[in-house]
């Protein structure tokens, strides 16, 4: 099974859409390599599946909401069903990551494993992500290594080492977690259902004028804890996300639509003038938008 291209297509929820394998065996490896540069960011979407992540070299930051781990040559990070997440390269770097249904480890959700242990673990509200450091979990993440390499070489039952391999390594998460899912810690925390909210606001409205007041009452919240929960989990303010979403946007038009202007590009982004515009983009992207234009359809 040859790796999948590493993209990302998304819904206006940031939910990604590209299926990860096939129904018949839902999970996918992918390569990339990355540079600290705004083209290479992956940015902040989420999935069904979980996902692990390896760094083969360099260094990565991975970011969840109210938390950023700092990846090194060597190190893994599972991230959760359904945990908004994004990375950055540290300044650079190229990973490995399979992303996987959990399915392909419990066949269904009546199944003994599902029942106790993969659905009480995606359910937990103490596991959104965690990380695997090459000093002390070498055995755990050589788990994730022969999986990945039986997925790369696509020899004959590839599948049983690639479930045999993901299903003891998702064991390893359970123990870690046992005690949190013993008392009863079930459910995804407040700030991450209202985050998800929001977002999914903001990308089907970017377009138009939004103001704070807006984003709060999608979830029922004062403009001040609109602020908080945007603060705690991803760092920016409401309004801040939604200028580095429409400047993303805009670049993505650029490339899409090489006949248009950057001035109408600046209008369906939402921006009341290209000079406001170009001056955003200028400063996320360290170059005009004409320049990035003419430097991406080049390449």
């Amino acid at each position: 099974m040859s790796l999948q291209k590493c993209e990302l297509n998304l819904n206006h929820a940031k939910m990604e859409l590209q299926p990860h394998g096939t129904l018949e065996f839902p999970c996918a490896g992918y390569l990339a390599q990355l540079k600290d540069r705004p083209e290479d960011i992956i940015p902040w979407h989420w999935h069904e599946e979980m996902e692990i992540v390896y760094v083969k070299s360099g260094q990565l930051k991975q970011y969840i909401p109210t938390k950023m781990f700092n990846l090194e040559q060597g190190d893994c990070i599972i991230l959760n069903s359904r945990t908004i997440h994004h990375a950055v390269a540290n300044p650079e770097c190229e990973i490995n990551s399979i992303v996987f249904s959990s399915n392909l480890i419990t066949g269904s959700n009546d199944s003994i494993f599902a029942r106790k242990y993969i659905l009480p673990l995606i359910s937990s509200a103490s596991f959104d992500g965690y990380k695997l450091s090459t000093y002390s979990n070498e055995i755990v993440i050589s788990k994730f290594n022969r999986a990945f390499d039986a997925l790369v070489n696509d020899s004959l039952g590839y599948e049983f080492v690639v479930r045999e391999n993901l299903s003891s390594l998702c064991f390893d998460i359970y123990r870690q977690f046992a005690h949190e899912i013993a008392i009863g810690d079930i459910g995804l925390n407040q700030d991450n259902l209202r985050l998800r909210k929001m977002i999914d606001y903001i990308h089907k409205n970017y377009f138009n004028d939004i103001f704070l007041e807006e984003i709060a009452k999608v979830v029922d919240i004062s403009e001040r804890e609109c602020l908080r929960c945007f603060q705690r989990t991803i760092q920016l303010s409401p309004i801040q996300y939604l200028l580095k979403y429409r400047i993303m946007k805009g670049a993505n038009m650029l490339i899409e639509n090489p006949s248009s202007s950057i001035s109408e590009i600046a209008n369906l982004c939402g921006f009341d003038s290209p000079s406001n515009f170009s001056k955003l983009f200028k400063r996320f992207y360290n170059c005009t938008p004409k320049e990035y234009r003419i430097s991406r359809l080049q390449n």
